[in-house]
């Protein structure tokens, strides 16, 4: 085999008669078989006699049933030409080309494999080195896959942002985007433009400084600080230089391609406005709930919170109302996961809830047992659920000073079912029933400590301590001299 190789161009061995004349046909075959994922052997009519793989894999595809067929049986139909010219080449011995062709696969697509065919003596056999194209072709249609992701994508953004244009042109609000760093005007639409009295060109570009009268400039920068450091801001009132008229100005802050960006609307201050913007009963409402010693909050009905009062931001140990907002309530809401589905179920089905006892977490540790007053607003444009929470740890302990926070009564035991894991409740339950026996047991013999200790079975000293833990008792044993 190795005495009818020459060298077929500039990346050939030179001198293969000499360094390879004592390669035998084994070794050649195990060269073959691990230099190619396909290796067949042909015979001068193109039929294959012999075949190794080297993937495992490529057994699942009927290699073996191409032994005693001819190749180009073997291959998809438009891939008979290739093979055909492949097999002319070997037998003219020009310089072999690696050509791409297709088998059908069993397991529904094909199978593409780069084949070079040489022949190994004149009107003999010859060799098909293949190459599994199968990552490559998984590569490449990951890649398709990829740029069609990225091109919808795209024609999202493209979409998005021409509703963005077309609405920021017709809205008949005045609006003006500022860089909150350079405080120039990036974009300002057609109903600024009209309402400050200068095209769109003119704005574009300009800063804030001398757009305003001096005072109403103070204000703007008052407004722009305010949110900058809040988030929020109450509404201030503007006026062009040179100008009556009046304007109300809102800002709000938002990110866009590494920078920070005000968003600044306007809007004329008519009578109506003035009026509007006078104190009333809704916002004096708006300003007892924002100030209720406790805690207020509105969620929207998926438990995100939509707003709260400074009360629950202290308890939940949160700077702000923005750090809140949007957030599920059970962050800091409830135990043990369930008791806040139980609070959000009878909510739905009853409307409002009383008297609902649970915890409120902090968000750096603390907890606090609080009071649940809840309603339901299920009707309008924006349902929502009201909360009220009220901090009743200092009336706990003050009305029990020497036991823990325990229920009195079976009543009172069965409402912790769905609040409180079946260890606690169970641990509780001996509790309550411990206690119980102890009150019988002192109810019958007159408060007689040493005969309840006597008909409980247990020692004076006993008795004693468990009196201490269930705040049945203040005083030592040393104390009590008579026995009662």
């Amino acid at each position: 085999m190795v005495s009818v190789i020459s060298p077929a161009g500039p990346g050939s061995f030179k001198f293969p008669n000499e360094t390879l004349s004592d390669v035998d046909a084994e070794i050649a075959a195990r060269l073959i078989s691990t230099a190619a994922d396909i290796a067949l052997v042909l015979d001068k009519d193109g039929v294959i006699e012999d075949l190794a793989y080297a993937d495992q894999d490529l057994s699942r595809e009927g290699l073996g049933n191409w032994l005693g067929r001819p190749w180009v049986e073997t291959v998809t139909v438009e891939s008979r030409p290739k093979v055909e010219e492949m097999l002319e080449a070997a037998a003219s011995k020009a310089n072999p080309r690696w050509r791409q062709v297709n088998h059908p696969s069993s397991r529904g697509l094909d199978l593409p494999v780069r084949y070079s065919a040489i022949q190994l003596a004149e009107g003999g056999r010859v060799i098909a080195i293949g190459r599994d194209l199968r990552p490559v072709a998984s590569l490449q249609q990951r890649l398709v896959e990829a740029q069609i992701a990225v091109e919808r994508e795209y024609a999202r953004l493209r979409q998005a942002e021409t509703r963005y244009r077309l609405l920021f042109q017709i809205a008949s609000e005045a609006v003006l985007i500022v860089d909150a760093t350079t405080q120039k005007v990036v974009e300002a639409n057609p109903a600024a433009s009209h309402l400050i009295g200068q095209p769109v060109e003119r704005l574009v570009g300009r800063g804030l400084r001398g757009l305003f009268a001096e005072d109403a400039e103070r204000a703007l920068q008052a407004l722009l600080a305010m949110v900058r450091a809040a988030g929020h801001a109450e509404d201030v009132s503007l006026r062009l230089p040179q100008d009556e008229r009046e304007f109300i100005a809102s800002a709000s802050l938002f990110r866009q391609e590494q920078a920070s960006h005000f968003l600044i609307r306007l809007s004329p201050l008519t009578a109506g406005a003035a009026a509007e913007s006078e104190p009333s009963v809704a916002s004096a409402l708006i300003q007892v709930v924002e100030n209720l010693p406790d805690a207020f909050l509105v969620t929207d009905p998926d438990r995100r919170v939509l707003a709260a009062n400074i009360a629950f931001l202290d308890l939940a140990q949160m700077a702000s109302e923005e750090q809140v907002r949007g957030e599920r309530l059970e962050r800091w809401l409830g135990r043990h996961g369930i008791e806040l589905d139980v609070l959000i179920a009878n909510l739905r089905e009853h409307g409002s809830v009383r008297h609902f006892r649970t915890i409120l977490r902090g968000e750096y540790g603390s907890q606090a047992e609080v009071e649940v007053a809840a309603v339901s607003v299920l009707e309008g444009e924006q349902p929502c659920f009201g909360f009220v929470l009220r901090d009743v740890g200092a009336r706990i302990t003050k009305t029990r000073p020497f036991a823990p926070e325990m229920p009195r009564s079976v009543d009172q035991l069965t409402e912790l079912v769905g609040r409180v894991p079946l260890k606690e409740l169970v641990r509780e339950t001996t509790d309550v029933i411990e206690r119980l026996c102890i009150e019988a047991a002192l109810e019958l013999t007159g408060d007689n400590r040493a005969s309840a200790a006597e008909i409980l079975g247990l020692s004076r000293q006993s008795l004693y301590s468990k009196l201490r833990r269930y705040g049945l008792v203040d005083v030592a044993p040393d104390d009590d001299s008579s026995g009662h």
